[in-house]
């Protein structure tokens, strides 16, 4: 980022401008859970971005990571040692972007975001000390959601490449996975893709569990919600040893027609209806 002051409509340009010509690595101070989000997205799109340390607050950190697409992303940053990220109770903090040549003050107002550019040395030397001592004092942030390479990988090794592809076809219709009014969360999504591919609950069930997307236990309880609001069905297929195991099926003709990349718009308009009904 030049010395030039930016106002934009969105915090990303602002990320993208002050990482273009960053070495080293970056502090990100205490961001809205949106802005978290939107660093998210800038690194994992830049070729070749510097290394961030997001310091955040603890409760804006848990907003912005409810978001399964968010989250995984931010996970697979974090193993690619990208991204960094710990707590702070924000005390005599601002939002900031301090790189080694320059400290960027990131202002909202009115519906528009401003990056504030100063490199004069000697401040940019002394803000650099307080945020890497503010850093050495947080506390790191534990991210519990998995990798989404990793997610992905497994999946195709344990169900094949058809069911990955419906799998990144929901997602890319999305634009959060949270669950809440009507959303549909990490497990609402597996367990609808493998109804569409008829895999057994045990399987991915387990799959979710060995993988850390959540527990069998979550995922047969999300497997009951929505086989009683009618968005799944369930089939009993006979084992050698031991009690049938349970089959997936859609269970709504609207689901059963509805293209990959359709699932998520039907199923969330059914799970509104039903939890307003």
């Amino acid at each position: 980022m030049s010395s030039r002051n930016r106002i934009e409509t969105d915090v990303a340009e602002i990320y993208r401008a002050a990482f273009a010509d960053s070495a080293g690595e970056v502090v990100v101070t205490v961001p809205s859970a949106e802005a978290v989000e939107r660093l998210v997205w800038v690194l994992d799109d830049f070729d070749d971005p510097p290394s961030v340390r997001l310091l955040a607050h603890d409760g804006v950190l848990k907003t912005a990571m409810g978001d399964f697409i968010v989250a995984s992303t931010a996970a697979d940053l974090i193993e690619a040692e990208m991204l960094s990220m710990r707590t702070t109770d924000g005390s005599g903090m601002t939002p900031l972007i301090v790189g080694e040549a320059r400290v960027v003050s990131v202002v909202t107002a009115g519906g528009r975001v401003a990056g504030l550019v100063t490199d004069d040395d000697e401040f940019v030397e002394s803000a650099r000390k307080k945020y890497d001592s503010a850093w050495d004092e947080s506390e790191s942030y534990h991210l519990r959601t998995p990798p989404l390479s990793r997610v992905r990988e497994t999946m195709d090794e344990a169900f094949g490449p058809d069911m990955l592809g419906d799998f990144d076809d929901v997602l890319a219709s999305l634009d959060t996975a949270r669950g809440d009014d009507g959303g549909l969360d990490e497990v609402t999504i597996s367990l609808l893709v493998a109804a569409k591919n008829e895999e057994l609950l045990y399987d991915i069930s387990k799959w979710g569990e060995d993988t850390g997307v959540a527990s069998k236990a979550t995922f047969s309880r999300t497997k009951t919600q929505l086989e009683e609001m009618g968005l799944i069905d369930t089939t009993k297929v006979p084992i050698d040893v031991g009690r049938p195991r349970l089959r997936l099926l859609l269970g709504d003709d609207r689901l059963t027609d509805a293209d990959a990349d359709e699932l998520a718009a039907v199923a969330g308009s059914l799970l509104s209806a039903g939890n307003a009904a």
